[in-house]
């Protein structure tokens, strides 16, 4: 049996426009999308047209440092968004998967003083995650293939570092 979930990029257009729907069909109208950087950026971005929200905020935090492998936690990377601009805001959190939940913690905790309310959407959710997510795709216990980070990079760890 395979370890490990597959999504292909077909199939993440299928989910992406699936989960917009769920939030769609909930009712909740988001101010704006607060993407997790970086497996959530696509997610958050096929959200937005779909859901027909222009104001996208990014919130870059490093956890995974290969596959299931984890900082002992999240670190919130600058830039951080500006709390005063999500002020009474509905905003919907978006990142690919909620593993252990601890990024999404993090987020939540961030907007918990400032918005007026948060909710989540994630393609995958885990049952082992701290925070259940209003809005899933899909559930697994299984570690997951994205099509985005599936592959080797382009270029090698040594970025900037040409040969004599």
């Amino acid at each position: 049996m395979d370890e490990r979930e597959v999504l292909d990029w077909a199939r993440f257009g299928e989910a992406s426009r699936e989960l917009s729907q769920m939030v769609a069909d909930d009712g909740f109208r988001p101010d704006i999308i607060l993407s997790i950087a970086r497996g959530g950026l696509l997610v958050a971005g096929a959200l937005s047209y779909a859901l027909a929200v222009k104001n996208l905020h990014v919130m870059n935090i490093e956890f995974y440092t290969g596959v299931d492998e984890r900082l002992s936690m999240p670190v919130v990377l600058p830039p951080v968004p500006n709390a005063v601009n999500l002020t009474n805001a509905r905003v919907l959190v978006v990142d690919d998967v909620a593993d252990t939940g601890a990024t999404l913690q993090v987020v939540h905790d961030f907007c918990a003083d400032h918005v007026a309310e948060a909710r989540c959407a994630v393609l995958y959710e885990k049952p082992r995650s701290l925070v259940k997510c209003e809005y899933v795709w899909h559930h697994t216990d299984r570690w997951i293939e994205f099509p985005w980070s599936n592959r080797p990079a382009v270029v090698g760890a040594a970025v900037g570092v040409r040969d004599a």
